[in-house]
């Protein structure tokens, strides 16, 4: 599917204490504040990956609050590379991925 003109599409994992401490909730909360669509779910190993899908400017707004996810988190990494947009236009707190 070929995104309109000025949207963008990322990848997102996010590393550090991630887990256990709302980030699923929040990044799903801060994505429909803001219009997004795509996914987030826990990846084990302190990580939680997410495809974020929008305008660019708000999806890159949308990334930088990642690096500081709520406020029990502790942020060390977020790798960010292009994506392939979901075929839904809402945003999804997906199960995590087994371990």
């Amino acid at each position: 599917m070929r995104l309109p003109y000025r949207m963008k599409c990322v990848h997102l994992i996010i590393s550090g204490r991630v887990q256990g401490v709302g980030f699923r909730d929040w990044l799903t909360a801060e994505a429909n504040r803001r219009q997004l669509s795509g996914w987030v779910r826990n990846a084990g190993g302190d990580r939680v990956e997410a495809v974020i899908t929008g305008p660019a400017a708000t999806v890159d707004a949308c990334v930088q609050l990642c690096h500081q996810g709520p406020p029990l988190a502790c942020v060390t990494n977020v790798t960010v590379t292009p994506a392939q947009p979901p075929d839904r236009a809402d945003f999804l707190r997906l199960a995590s991925i087994p371990p």
